[in-house]
């Protein structure tokens, strides 16, 4: 019987346009980029922009100098989330057919205010691994023609995934292969614990679809093969993990890897200017400083609060 040849690895770096890049994205490209070439893989760029409130063509147009200019390149064309909003919507379609999703029409303020009651009351109110309250889920208990009107009716709403129903949907464990490692030095095979996160959102008014939704979705269609990324999203895995099992999509490979903290021992934001990509190259760091900083061959930088040459 003839041995079937090996896939080969596909990496992406997925970044949102919403922002300069800065230190902890350069990480995170280029360990993208060299583990596909040694791995004899490719290397894709995709463009997270459904939010189009905040993604603007001129923060696009940086992340691609800015990852030029670290001399990187990547296969053509790129995906941008925003051409393809068709995909994620029958993706939520395909679960509102599995009864697996519900209308919300709770605001943040009236979550803030039931939470905040119910915490003054003596309870301790469940939150996510991020530090968000769960949703209270007061409409999924409502009949589905009660779901329907709230839809029919104009109410703003969001498309939430009912999580309990979700889980047991599942006819097995839930489990990923780590490569990297996470918060705690976690590696192997993973159990996942998406009831952590609770009924998360796949879609809103203001969004097509939300990041747990779209990401899976274009993983799956672009065959990436090896999922690289921070630590700050390695529990999220466990509701991408979820939601590839309801849509029968292939399992990747997950590697997360080490945070760029800033001084204040916080990960880097895009808000932080002092620490993008864009400032190290004004004040006069070359790619080959900038990579070394990154991947830590040159301290003081690294995991501890890096700051541009003045």
């Amino acid at each position: 019987m003839p041995v079937p040849p090996p896939v080969q690895p596909v990496f992406r770096f997925a970044p949102s346009p919403n922002g300069l890049l800065h230190l902890g994205h350069a990480l995170s490209a280029i360990i993208n980029h060299d583990m596909a070439s040694a791995t004899g893989g490719r290397f894709l760029l995709r463009i997270e922009d459904i939010d189009r409130t905040r993604c603007r063509p001129e923060f696009e147009a940086a992340i691609v100098e800015d990852l030029a200019w670290l001399g990187l390149s990547w296969e053509e064309p790129v995906r941008r989330q925003s051409d393809h909003l068709d995909l994620y919507a029958a993706a939520l379609e395909r679960l509102r057919d599995m009864g697996l999703v519900y209308p919300s029409i709770m605001s943040r303020g009236e979550i803030k205010a039931a939470v905040a009651a119910a915490e003054a009351s003596g309870q301790v109110w469940p939150r996510d691994p991020d530090g968000t309250p769960l949703y209270p889920g007061l409409e999924r208990e409502l009949p589905t023609s009660e779901q329907e009107a709230l839809v029919a009716g104009g109410r703003l709403h969001a498309w939430r995934l009912d999580l309990a129903k979700a889980v047991d949907h599942l006819a097995e464990p839930l489990t990923w292969r780590e490569a990297g490692a996470g918060p705690a030095g976690e590696t192997g095979l993973i159990a996942a614990d998406p009831a952590a996160w609770g009924d998360v959102v796949l879609s809103r008014s203001d969004a097509p679809s939300s990041y747990h939704l779209s990401v899976v979705v274009d993983d799956a269609l672009q065959g990436i093969t090896h999922i690289v990324r921070g630590r700050d999203l390695y529990h999220a895995t466990s509701i991408h993990r979820l939601l590839q099992r309801l849509l029968d999509l292939p399992e990747p490979i997950y590697h997360h890897h080490r945070l760029i903290l800033g001084a204040d021992g916080r990960k880097l934001s895009k808000s932080n200017g002092d620490t993008g990509i864009a400032a190290f190259r004004a004040a006069g760091h070359s790619p080959a400083e900038l990579r070394a900083m990154v991947l830590g061959v040159a301290p003081p930088y690294g995991e501890g609060g890096p700051s541009p040459r003045a």
